[in-house]
């Protein structure tokens, strides 16, 4: 690649979904951490964002739970392996705040668990771009 080549991204959206001191983190059935949220459908380049949130959330947490999404908060980039090549993700990452509703996992995660923001230690969990962009979260709540 030259100094002039164009570089292509998935783009994401990200809750740091939170009750209180509690941020909510999710366990994907390929074997890594995550926060709730997903990238954009071909379909959906000219939808709001907030469109694509809330279908990540339905997918993700189950059409049950109730939220509140802030402003972006932090954005990053993710370069991970899918398929035998390298894919690289542009995340904005939203503060949310949940009110409430059951939490159904979708069939793409496993676990979930919610964490304290002023002692969690996110490098036991994540890594690469998703742990740099938690981190920096956690720097700017816990400033």
């Amino acid at each position: 690649m030259t100094s002039t080549d164009k570089d292509t991204y998935f783009v994401a959206v990200k809750l740091f979904l939170r009750q209180g001191d509690q941020l909510l983190i999710t366990h994907d059935i390929f074997g890594s951490w995550d926060l709730p949220g997903g990238r954009l459908k071909p379909d959906e380049f000219h939808k709001p964002l907030s469109d694509v949130v809330k279908r990540k959330m339905d997918e993700e947490l189950g059409s049950d739970v109730s939220y509140v999404v802030g402003e972006p908060l932090v954005f990053f980039r993710v370069e991970r392996q899918e398929r035998g090549r390298a894919v690289r993700i542009f995340a904005i990452g939203y503060e949310a705040t949940y009110e409430g509703g059951k939490i159904s996992l979708g069939k793409h995660h496993d676990q979930m668990k919610w964490v304290d923001v002023e002692i969690f230690k996110p490098e036991d969990y994540f890594k690469g771009g998703w742990l740099l962009g938690v981190q920096e979260y956690l720097e700017k709540v816990r400033a």
